[in-house]
């Protein structure tokens, strides 16, 4: 996921990504932990496109403010 990507959604499709997202950071943590995990590259990617996320939630407050 792009940043890009996050710009032009609402602030409730930003939330419901976010808490897709959490879920999924859940998941892969038990898979890791059971040793099920077999793409440990998407532990950071789902980690980066949290803070993606944040940073557009954080962004969009921001904005409304001013």
């Amino acid at each position: 996921m792009k940043a890009t990507e996050l710009v032009g959604k609402t602030k409730d499709e930003l939330v419901t990504k976010l808490t897709d997202l959490k879920k999924e950071q859940f998941n892969l943590r038990f898979q890791k932990a059971t040793g099920q995990l077999e793409n440990t590259a998407r532990v950071r990617q789902v980690r980066r496109d949290i803070a993606r996320v944040r940073s557009a939630l954080g962004q969009s407050a921001v904005a409304k403010r001013a």
